[in-house]
């Protein structure tokens, strides 16, 4: 300000700036102070709506709480005089400058807490209103011990549970966090949900709640965590009986052998087959914690509520070659406790944490459905991605991010989660990373392009290489039309000049590198003529194809070169055949257009792009060159060494 507009002290001297901001909250606060405390309700309501905004500012509420304010907004409530508009504004206020930690929450009356869970326990009560008291009582509990037996003795279990079933979500928010704030303060012999009563009646909450009750141990997790801290014990009878259920019903029908040792044998062989770890003795499986009992509590859900489902994953994967089975009692453990860590059962309530799942409400046991959703998802996306028991680690990834995505779409029940899981396939993944890396702000500049352009073919023509060698080591191949007793093998190699494919039979696989000498055929590359692959292939087309399965036409390929032969390929796993596929197009001087190149090729540029850029880290990156400067006038300035 000008020198003329410059408040001073009575001693000529200008005001520090601080004192200046103090001076005029203390000002506004006076001021607003008096205007609530006005006749006319206009007046009184304008002040309150500028009271709740100014109130979050730490300086302006120490002032207003100096000068009583905090006492004169309890009065305001206590008075039962405010309604509507009026009263939410007041409640706003209130809880905005007892956030600051000034002034304790033990100095709350009684009264003010009964006229705050008046309004939750009224069955039509204004939202805003309801809202913030929720949010009040929830601030007593958690800052006052005496409160909460207070609140308690106010606020049921069974009326909060009333305030779930409705659709606004904020307010299912709020009671949910007053809930898990009780559950928190409460005594260790009142946490256990079936421990919680009515507090002012001291009776059992009554039958018609229960259906809510499940729900609600299922959000707060109490019980949840009781299940996942607990381990199993390999010699309760009890425990070890669940087992032998999931075994029965996964091989119902099956009549025990009368021998200890081989219905021992027999056992193992079944336990092998569920995807124990432990063949012998499963139980030891439930021994980690997380997630203890609770794995096998979803497991026995599963087997009995989803039936069928179970059976057919059961059976399916002990169907499957040994390497490409999804071991189910492995995979429903780790996939429990993975559920833990994305809903974050067994931490404390985090007051930062917003996240919210409507899901929750609409099932009895909906735990438990979404696991038995999710063992599915798993077990669908294990097949999309050939896994193997050296996929496992990656495989959980990907379902993760398949979970974690989903939730994040908010699916209001257990059959929209289907649906958005759904849509959340291993090839749509692969597509969303690739989208959203591509998004980033720092690879869209002209620069960055430019760069990813210039290096592409590098990264390229290393593949090719890579392919190319891989080729020079060669592979084994399965023929066709053999039972798997009697199998047979033929096995083919590239020539280390890249100019002859050289093959021969073999009567078994090969643990090594088959030398060329043992590979009595050959084929000039210079003859190859094309590659084709699925139903293009000439030993796809026979009537014998109709037998084949749909894995053995998407690993089939074959070879076309003069004089009309063909050479026929199956290979054992989709690896071998991106290698293969992709090192015959290199030769060829094609496109290598496998699914296994472009993965390679993304990973490859990101990593090398980021090693690049390494060095102009926090740096921006212009979008075009800097301007070339205008010549000099004259060259004078430089130097005349003669």
């Amino acid at each position: 300000l000008p020198p003329s507009q410059r408040l001073v002290s009575h001693q000529g001297l200008p005001f520090r700036g601080c004192s200046w901001i103090l001076l005029a909250q203390a000002r506004a606060a006076r001021q607003l102070l008096d205007r609530i405390q006005s006749h006319s309700i206009d007046a009184r309501l304008e002040a309150l709506k500028e009271l709740a905004k100014l109130s979050a500012d730490p300086t302006f509420a120490t002032e207003f709480i100096n000068m009583e304010g905090i006492g004169t907004l309890a009065r305001l409530v206590e008075s039962g005089t405010h309604f509507g508009e009026m009263l939410a504004f007041t409640l706003t206020a209130f809880l905005e400058l007892m956030d600051h930690g000034i002034v304790s929450w033990d100095l709350i009356s009684i009264s003010f807490i009964k006229q705050i869970a008046g309004y939750v326990n009224q069955p039509m009560v204004d939202v805003s209103i309801l809202q913030r008291s929720l949010a009040i009582l929830e601030s007593m509990v958690l800052n006052s011990h005496s409160l909460y037996h207070r609140v308690a003795q106010e606020i049921t279990v069974g009326q909060l549970i009333g305030h779930l079933q409705v659709s606004n979500q904020e307010i299912q928010t709020y009671a949910i966090a007053l809930i898990n704030a009780l559950f928190l303060k409460a005594p260790e012999d009142r946490r256990q949900v079936g421990a919680l009563h009515s507090q002012h009646r001291n009776r059992p909450i009554k039958a018609e709640m229960a259906h809510q009750l499940y729900v609600l141990q299922v959000l707060t997790f109490n019980l949840l965590e009781e299940r996942m801290m607990t381990k199993m014990d390999p010699n309760d009878q009890a425990q070890r009986d669940i087992i032998f259920e999931l075994r029965r019903i996964a091989f119902d029908g099956e009549n025990d052998p009368t021998g200890t040792e081989k219905r021992k044998a027999m056992y193992t062989k079944d336990y092998k087959m569920l995807g124990f770890t432990n063949h012998v003795n499963p139980a030891l499986d439930f021994t980690h914690t997380p997630p203890g009992m609770l794995a096998l509590d979803n497991m026995l859900y599963l087997a009995k509520v989803h039936q069928d489902t179970y059976i057919r994953i059961v059976l399916e994967n002990s169907s499957r070659e040994d390497k490409h089975e999804c071991p189910f009692g492995r995979c429903a453990i780790e996939l429990t406790r993975m559920l833990c860590e994305i809903l974050q059962v067994g931490e404390l309530p985090n007051e930062g944490c917003n996240d919210y799942h409507p899901m929750f409400f609409t099932h009895d046991r909906a735990w438990e459905e979404f696991f038995c959703v999710c063992i599915q998802l798993l077990n669908k996306t294990w097949k999309e991605m050939r896994a193997t028991a050296e996929d496992f680690n990656k495989v959980m990834q990907v379902v993760r991010e398949q979970i974690t995505r989903a939730l994040a779409m908010k699916p209001s029940s257990i059959d929209q989660l289907k649906n958005k899981l759904r849509g959340l396939s291993y090839s749509e993944i692969l597509r969303l990373r690739q989208s959203e890396r591509m998004s980033q702000d720092d690879f869209q500049s002209p620069p960055i392009i430019e760069l990813r352009e210039r290096i592409q073919p590098e990264i390229l023509e290393l593949i090719k290489q890579q392919r190319l060698n891989r080729l020079c080591e060669g592979s084994c191949f399965r023929k066709l039309g053999n039972r798997r007793r009697q199998e047979k093998f033929w096995f083919c190699r590239l020539s280390l000049n890249h100019k002859v494919l050289h093959y021969g039979d073999l009567d078994e696989s090969p643990q090594g590198e088959v030398p060329f000498e043992l590979l009595s055929d050959k084929i000039p590359v210079s003859d190859i003529k094309s590659v084709v692959t699925g139903k293009d292939c000439p030993h796809m087309k026979e009537k014998s194809a109709l037998k084949q399965n749909k894995e053995v036409l998407e690993l089939a390929f074959s070879v076309l070169y003069d004089p009309d032969e063909t050479l026929n390929f199956v290979a054992p796993n989709k690896y071998e055949y991106c290698i293969w596929t992709d090192g015959l197009c290199a030769l060829l001087g094609r496109e290598m257009g496998s699914d296994l190149t472009r993965s390679d090729l993304d990973t490859l540029i990101s990593m090398e792009m980021k090693l690049r850029l390494l060095d102009l880290e926090n740096i921006t990156i212009p979008e075009a060159p800097p301007p070339v400067p205008k010549e000099p006038s004259s060259y004078n300035f430089t130097y005349n060494y003669s």
